[in-house]
């Protein structure tokens, strides 16, 4: 949410310049740039110091969850937890596409006439119902961290540090 975002940094008038451009080039943003849309001076260095803070979110994670298994406090890392999550974060999506084609043949073999008495498809109601038990999640094994998460797979990482 890029606007409640821009919002919090009180750079909400901006709001209309950041709707024109995808999540890669908001991240990829210079002040050049921002100088050459009439972004004023201190907005503009804001802007790129908070894009700057936005890049360093995996990291702040994995220190996070680092705290958390040795023991620290819970609340400052609850605390970053609660800002980030008001932070525009992309949706992470891997090269293996094989999840959404199996969807897709789900679909297919799942006609809209199936609907149960409430409106949902038999399909629905067993994802609501034990969708996390049929999946594997990566990293969710134990305490120890599990295996390491791709980079970028910055919702992966938020969870797993919720996980702790």
């Amino acid at each position: 949410d890029v606007p409640a975002w821009l919002k919090s940094l009180r750079l909400h008038k901006y709001a209309a310049l950041f709707s024109q451009m995808t999540y890669e080039e908001m991240m990829a943003l210079t002040e050049c740039q921002l100088e050459a849309q009439n972004v004023t001076k201190g907005a503009r260095h804001k802007i790129v110091i908070s894009i700057q803070k936005l890049k360093e979110r995996q990291n702040l994670l994995k220190s996070l969850e680092r705290d958390i298994l040795e023991g620290g406090n819970l609340r400052v890392p609850l605390q970053e937890l609660h800002q980030m999550i008001l932070t525009p974060i992309k949706a992470y999506s891997s090269q293996n596409s094989s999840t959404e084609e199996h969807s897709r043949d789900a679909e297919s073999h799942h006609p809209s006439s199936l609907l149960g008495s409430d409106g949902q498809s038999s399909d629905c109601k067993d994802s609501a119902a034990g969708g996390m038990q049929q999946h594997h999640l990566p990293g969710c094994e134990g305490e120890s961290g599990g295996a390491p998460l791709p980079e970028g797979d910055l919702p992966g990482q938020f969870t797993r540090v919720m996980g702790k």
